[in-house]
This record gives C-alpha cells, structure tokens and sequence, in this order.
C-alpha cells in the first residue's frame, strides 16, 4: 500500500509585516504552517538575519569582537556601513547602549541625530532598540521617530510600561513599526497586542518579542510559549496572536556565564569566543524552529551558519 503523507492544514496565518524602504526591504512572517513546514503548506517569508551594533564603542563585548571592530566602532555611521559590506546580514539592530541613564546618559536628540545617521549611511533595514529603561526609551524612540522618518524602521520594543508612548511615535505619528515586547507568556503577549491595538496601531505594524533567554537558561519556558502562541495562531486563528516573532538572542547569549567566563577560570570549557558562538548559534537555530521570523546575533560566524542553516530548511 503506498504512503500517503497526512497534511496538517490550518485556518489562521501569520501576517506580513515589511520593514525598510527599497530594494533592500524585507518582508516578516506570512506563514501558515509550523516553522519549515513546507510540507503542511506555505512557510512564508524566509527567517531573515540581523547583527547587533551599539551606539558607543562596546567595552563590554569580547575582545575578538572588538578587535574586529576596532576601527569603526567609535562611530556608530562607520560601524553600520562595515556591517552591511562585509557581513551582508538581512537587517542591522542599532542598540542605543549609550542612552542608559545609569551610564552615559545621551539625550533624546543626540540618539535621534545618530539613528539618522546610520539609518541614511545603509540600505538594509534598521531595527532600533533602546537602553532597557522603560521611561528613557519613550524619549528615545520618539526623537528617533521623527529623525527617520520614512525609512520604515522597527522599534525594538514596546512594554507594558510604555506602549502608550512608543505605540503613538513609532506606530502612529510616524509610519514605523513596533515590536511589542512582553515576557514569556501567552496572555501578556495577547494582552500588549491588544492594548497597542486599541491605542490605534495597525496589526500589520506589529511584530512581537515574547521573550528570549540563551538556552540552558529556562529556555523550555521560551519555547513551549512560542509553541501555545503559535498554535493559537494557526488553529485558532487567534488574529490577535498573528504576528511576526523577533528574537534578540544576542542580548541574552552574551552575557551568561558560558560567554563570558575567562578561559583562565573555567579551562575545561575551552575557548570563550567559541563557547559564545556555539550559545549563539544553538540559541538562534532553536528560535527559529520554534516560530521567530528574525533573530539578531553578534558574531560573524554566527550570521554565517544560520544563513545556511535557514537555506538547508527553507
């Protein structure tokens, strides 16, 4: 008897959410099947690939790192224009590190002037994320806004702590896009959905970030939420639950203890820099599998397996 493979078919579908401008734009999501599920039905657009860059110069990032950057990264402009040649990443995150009131505390204007800057020096995408403090980042972000206007970018993100302000610059004022970010949780991602929704922006400008953590680190909390989210999406047609997934898995993989650890210390576990790659890289993959549409990584080498893990599957 021959073999007749079953085919899960779904009523929901993942939307399309387009970031940039021009020949360089890309496309999140329109999926409606599991992750690489060709099989099923129609994957969507191919997960896409960023690399992660910051405003200063990244004192606390390994000294690989900064040797391969070490004569662009005290200009942010220089840093990004590196990046796009020599790296070829689908989109570039531009982390403003130096907003941090707890740190060099830049103001709004001096943020916004810099994000102009890169965002008009590369024709990738940009993705703009904040300093992790919640108030500075709506000052932020609406200065940054303005500045780019046009460029089509994502603000990276949007919490429960300020959606209001960021919804309103990024999603409304400004035609941008905004990744709602919420923590590990079906309900508080449905919830921030819903109240950016309700603020007026549109679903299709919103991408959402559910939580990341490197693995090792809870990460099966991570993926059984982007698991329920998903299914939810697809078998439920829950629409508010139908869009794209950011991962920024470089925030989280560089900083545990497997990354960071001095080779001095902990000699058993061998190289730090390839420690950090092989965190980064296992990190991303699993995001991905299990339903990100984009991730954003640190090292080179770690862009370079994913794009041919993402072209061995897709």
């Amino acid at each position: 008897m021959a073999f007749k493979m079953s085919v899960q078919k779904y009523a929901g579908k993942i939307s399309e959410v387009e970031i940039g401008t021009g020949e360089k734009a890309l496309k999140l999501g329109g999926e409606n099947v599991m992750p690489f599920y060709s099989f099923d039905g129609d994957c969507g657009n191919t997960p896409k690939m960023g690399v992660e860059i910051l405003d200063v110069f990244p004192e606390n990032w390994i000294e690989p790192l900064k040797d391969l950057y070490k004569d662009v990264a005290e200009n942010p402009v220089e840093w990004a224009k590196f990046v796009e040649k020599e790296m070829e990443p689908d989109f570039i995150c531009l982390k403003f590190e130096g907003a941090d009131p707890n740190g060099l505390d830049r103001s709004a204007e001096e943020c916004a002037q810099v994000a102009k800057d890169v965002v008009e020096s590369v024709e990738v995408p940009v993705v703009i994320s904040g300093c992790n403090n919640f108030e500075k980042d709506a000052k932020v972000f609406e200065k940054v806004a303005a500045a780019v206007d046009g460029k089509n970018c994502l603000f990276l993100a949007a919490v429960e702590e300020n959606y209001k302000a960021v919804g309103a610059a990024a999603g409304m004022a400004y035609p941008h896009k905004v990744v709602a970010e919420s923590s590990v949780d079906i309900n508080l991602a449905k919830q921030l959905n819903i109240l950016l929704s309700q603020l007026g922006v549109k679903e299709e400008n919103i991408v959402m970030n559910i939580g990341c953590s490197a693995v090792g680190y809870g990460y099966e909390y991570v993926a059984s939420t982007m698991d329920r989210i998903r299914l939810a999406a697809f078998g439920q047609n829950d629409k508010t639950l139908q869009m794209p997934i950011m991962a920024p898995v470089s925030f989280e993989v560089w900083s545990v203890k497997e990354s960071v650890a001095d080779v001095e210390d902990v000699p058993e576990w061998g190289s730090k820099e390839e420690r950090g790659i092989t965190m980064e890289i296992s990190t991303a993959s699993s995001m991905l599998v299990g339903g990100a549409n984009a991730v954003i990584l640190r090292h080179p080498k770690s862009l370079e397996t994913m794009k041919k893990f993402v072209c061995e599957l897709a």
